[in-house]
């Protein structure tokens, strides 16, 4: 159930996962727990400057709370210390180990296709007319693990309204940074077919739900998670909020994504959260929480039905899962 609040409801230690246990999720990958895997990146930029976001780090921990589930957060050293972010390497701690090859400052945007104001954004012009909020999402990855995270940012919608798509934008298609010429640690294997790419159609996109982050826990977003934007759409899987982008199209035609192209018969495009339909390889009736020990059962749609089911009418849902 999400319940929202006002913007004066305090954040506390029950309300997010713990920041440890999020650093440690690509550990248990190797070990054979979950065996799939989820990420997001890809695109090109020029080899970029220092790493450093903080003059946005005041207007991210004065955002207010607007939404939140009745759960207990993870913890800080959960959610930046367990990632999935195969551009930082195929282990749940490589993102952080490796945070530093990333450098999110200077940053830049590209907004194209089928669009009345398409043009590129460096970070600050991007950010500075938006309404930072704060907002605590379940968020379950297609390995079967979940958490519970306090996300910073803003509606994706109220972005892209911002380049006027026109009728023609049916999609929209999102592209991690890669340059071929300085690629990060993970792009240097063929793990994927770099530049990470993801997609959503054009009412996902729009929807109230979805945002795009550049905080959490009321910081700037860690290299290791996806930094300085990445996307979060909470009833799908994890892997289909893309991290460190630098390139968003507006498309007629359904995007590539990148684990639908590596592995069309493991990942849809929408890979909506759906308990009922199992992944090839392990059942997604039930999660593991970061965090906890014993199982829990997932909820169709992470637990958001009511909101977003209207969005898929008449879909055959064991296909687009």
């Amino acid at each position: 159930m999400l319940i929202r609040v006002s913007p004066s409801h305090p954040l506390t230690d029950n309300d997010v996962t713990d920041e440890k246990l999020f650093h440690q999720r690509r550990s248990f990958i190797r070990q054979g727990i979950y065996g799939g895997a989820s990420l997001a990146m890809a695109s090109y930029l020029p080899a970029l400057a220092s790493a450093s976001i903080d003059r946005f780090a005041d207007r991210i921990s004065g955002a207010p709370t607007t939404m939140k589930v009745d759960e207990q957060v993870n913890k800080w050293e959960e959610i930046t210390g367990y990632n999935n972010y195969y551009e930082l390497g195929t282990s749940k701690d490589d993102p952080a180990r490796l945070a530093d090859a990333l450098q999110p400052d200077p940053w830049s945007v590209t907004v194209s296709g089928e669009c009345a104001k398409p043009g590129t954004l460096a970070l600050d012009d991007l950010l500075d007319p938006m309404k930072l909020e704060q907002r605590i999402y379940r968020m379950r990855c297609v390995e079967a693990w979940s958490m519970v995270v306090p996300w910073v940012g803003f509606p994706l919608a109220d972005l892209l309204k911002r380049f006027e798509p026109n009728g023609n934008a049916k999609y929209v298609a999102f592209e991690t940074l890669y340059d071929k010429s300085n690629p990060l640690p993970g792009q240097r294997r063929r793990v994927l077919d770099w530049p990470y790419r993801e997609g959503l159609r054009i009412d996902e996109a729009m929807h109230p739900l979805t945002m795009m982050a550049v905080g959490v826990y009321g910081k700037p977003l860690p290299n290791q998670n996806g930094a300085p934007l990445r996307l979060v759409v909470p009833w799908k899987y994890g892997f289909k909020g893309i991290k460190s982008i630098v390139s968003i199209r507006f498309t007629e035609k359904q995007p590539q994504t990148s684990w639908n192209m590596s592995a069309p018969g493991e990942y849809g495009f929408y890979s909506n959260v759906n308990p009922k339909v199992d992944h090839p390889r392990w059942s997604q009736a039930k999660e593991r929480r970061i965090g906890e020990f014993l199982r829990r059962d997932t909820l169709m749609f992470n637990g958001y039905e009511d909101q977003v089911a209207s969005l898929y009418s008449g879909m055959d849902l064991k296909k687009n899962y």
